[in-house]
């Protein structure tokens, strides 16, 4: 069993690239961020590929999907689902998505970009992470099987950015955004399934349109997947697939794949 993460940039800029990738990657599930079209104006896939799609989106930012071969149970949006009301300012951006498929809740997430280290779109940042703890810790106590993924706008570590020297207060390596992303998910069990397989650097996910970042594969390692202690146990691999990035007019993102040994 095969599930993608895929920030697209824009579902509708995007589409072909998408239809293309999944003709010759027909993964179960590909989790896609950054849509940036409202729920009714999401683009139509050919039913040949099979997909069922649930959405939540809003107009030129953001926004979250499923795509899944499989109709999805227990399918939710936002976190005020799970955490109440005193929350819901957040759900107004449109960022978090899950369903249940063969048992495995899958959360797909677009985190925060947070602008620049010490901005007020920086503190959302780190209050949107504070809070997605308090939501992840809810769905282990109901489910034993977790995959959280998606662009979390955050490298892990040094061996994530292709340049470390200089990134401390740099947005997505600061201190404050790695100790959130470190409580909010590694503190709770979850693990890096890439990491799991792989602990070489220069393994990136998202490069800079400008300055030919790509082509000096310039790029930092900040879309991931993250699974619950159990589920990890079911990983085969994880891997990265730059070839979308190379295509016409590509998404600044490329997808992300893990492989699970399931039904769990």
């Amino acid at each position: 069993m095969k599930i993608a993460t895929w920030n697209v940039n824009s579902i509708r800029s995007r589409l072909s690239h998408v239809i293309r990738w999944l003709e010759s990657n027909p993964v179960e599930v590909l989790c896609v961020q950054e849509t940036k079209v409202v729920d009714k104006d999401f683009p139509v896939l050919p039913p040949e590929l099979g997909y069922q799609i649930y959405v939540s989106g809003q107009k030129s930012y953001n926004g979250v999907a499923l795509l899944s071969r499989v109709p999805l149970e227990l399918v939710d949006t936002g976190f005020a689902c799970i955490l109440g009301d005193t929350i819901a300012d957040l759900d107004q951006q449109k960022r978090v998505i899950t369903g249940v498929l063969n048992g495995i809740r899958i959360v797909n997430l677009y985190v925060p970009n947070g602008s620049e280290v010490g901005s007020e779109k920086y503190q959302y940042k780190l209050r949107w992470l504070s809070v997605l703890r308090d939501y992840l810790k809810t769905r282990l106590a109901q489910d034993t099987h977790v995959l959280v993924c998606g662009d979390f706008n955050v490298a892990p570590d040094d061996r994530d950015i292709y340049d470390p020297t200089g990134k401390a207060n740099h947005i997505m390596a600061s201190e404050a955004e790695r100790q959130a992303l470190q409580t909010a998910l590694i503190d709770l069990g979850f693990v890096d399934s890439f990491r799991q397989f792989n602990q070489e650097t220069n393994q990136f996910t998202w490069w800079d349109y400008r300055t030919g970042a790509f082509r000096r594969n310039a790029g930092w390692r900040i879309d991931h997947h993250y699974l619950s202690p159990e589920l990890s146990q079911r990983a085969k691999q994880c891997t990265i697939d730059i070839l979308p990035r190379t295509w016409d007019k590509p998404s600044d993102h490329t997808p992300v794949i893990v492989e699970l040994d399931c039904p769990c």
